[in-house]
């Protein structure tokens, strides 16, 4: 019981001090999150060592049962233990290996990624603004006003377009926008307190 009461008062006595900080601009307070902040990146570092490691020994698994798939796995090793090597050796400064693998494949690749969720958008769009009852009209006519709002043809049809356009994204949209962001907003207030008082204890593991 003591390992996990000790992770508990931990998280609960920091998760206490940095709501607490917030309304203390003592300079002590300053200086003692500036602190725990360089603690967090200390932290981080070590929990990204453990996230590569599980993620080789994931693809390892993989690769010996030979499972689905398995030669993306050997891609995925191949490529992790290559960009460390040309990182620890040659570091990550313009013009190393290292960013010019990155320059070369790893952008490449993202920009492919990106432009095929472009057919994607497109195809839930298609879905969405079918013309089935009077909500989906609204937000169809929404839609096409925004469009053309946001493209020189709109302005040639009629200059309302645009204004129509930007009250539409300043005013409903904004609001939705905002009671979205406020849910938000006390769901992460609820979580946090949960985490701090001991009710949530996921982190701790299952057992």
């Amino acid at each position: 019981m003591l390992s996990k009461k000790i992770p508990i008062a931990v998280c609960f006595l920091f998760g206490l001090f940095g709501l607490v900080q917030y309304f203390s601009p003592h300079p002590a307070a300053v200086s003692a999150y500036s602190t725990v902040l360089d603690w967090v990146q200390i932290i981080f570092a070590f929990t990204l060592l453990v996230g590569v490691v599980s993620l080789l020994q994931i693809q390892l698994k993989h690769v010996s049962r030979k499972e689905k798939y398995w030669g993306y796995s050997i891609v995925t090793i191949v490529g992790i233990l290559v960009m460390a090597v040309f990182g620890f050796a040659g570091g990550t400064e313009r013009g190393t290996a290292f960013m010019w693998v990155f320059d070369n494949m790893q952008v490449p690749m993202q920009s492919t990624v990106f432009a095929m969720l472009a057919f994607f958008v497109a195809t839930a769009a298609y879905r969405g603004f079918r013309l089935r009852n009077v909500e989906a009209g609204i937000l169809l006519a929404a839609a096409i006003i925004i469009m053309l709002g946001r493209i020189p043809i709109g302005e040639m049809i009629s200059a309302r377009i645009p204004e129509t356009a930007e009250w539409i994204l300043n005013v409903p949209s904004m609001s939705a926008k905002r009671a979205v962001l406020i849910g938000i907003g006390l769901g992460s207030i609820t979580t946090a307190l949960r985490v701090i008082l001991g009710i949530e204890r996921s982190y701790l593991g299952r057992n």
